[in-house]
C-alpha cells in the first residue's frame, strides 16, 4: 500500500537513515547499493547497508546488517523497517532477508523507496514470506 509520509514522521527518519547507510555500501562488484534502516519499539534506530564479498555467498545485505546490528544491541522486538535503493527491483529482500525478518516480526512494516524510479511502497514481513518456516516449526512433531 502507498502513502504519503508526514514530515518528522518515524517512518521518514527510517528513510532518512536508510538514505544515509546505503552511502556506506561496499559493492565493487555488483555496484548495487542498498540501505535499511529498523524501528525497534523503544524507539531504537538500527541502519545497515550491503556489504559484499569476492567469496559471494559471504556478503550480507543491508536489511540483515541492520537487524543483525539491533539484535546484537538487545533489541528484539522490531516494528518497521525501511530499504533504499535506486530503484523497485533492488528494493526487493532476497529469500534470506525475509526470513530473518519474520524470525523477528512477521508484521514488521517495510517501507521501499527506490531513488531513482520514484518507487515507493509498504507491506509486511509476512505477505513477502508467506507460509515462512517460524519457531513453531521447529517444535512439530511427525
Amino acid at each position: 500500500m502507498d502513502r504519503v509520509l508526514k514530515r518528522g514522521s518515524p517512518e521518514e527518519e527510517l528513510i532518512r537513515r536508510a538514505r544515509e547507510a546505503r552511502s556506506n555500501a561496499y559493492s565493487p562488484y555488483s555496484g548495487v547499493k542498498i540501505g535499511a534502516a529498523v524501528l525497534a519499539r523503544d524507539g531504537s534506530i538500527y541502519a545497515g547497508c550491503n556489504i559484499e564479498n569476492s567469496s559471494y555467498g559471504l556478503s550480507n545485505c543491508a536489511e540483515r546488517t541492520a537487524i543483525f546490528k539491533a539484535v546484537s544491541e538487545g533489541r528484539r522486538e522490531l516494528v518497521s523497517m525501511s530499504i533504499v535503493g535506486d530503484s523497485e527491483e533492488f528494493t526487493r529482500p532476497c529469500g534470506a532477508c525475509r526470513q530473518v525478518m519474520v524470525q523477528f516480526n512477521p508484521r514488521l512494516r517495510i517501507i521501499r523507496v527506490g531513488l531513482v524510479d520514484g518507487y515507493r511502497s509498504e507491506t509486511t514481513a509476512e505477505k513477502l514470506l508467506p507460509e515462512a518456516f517460524n519457531p513453531s516449526s521447529l517444535t512439530r512433531k511427525s
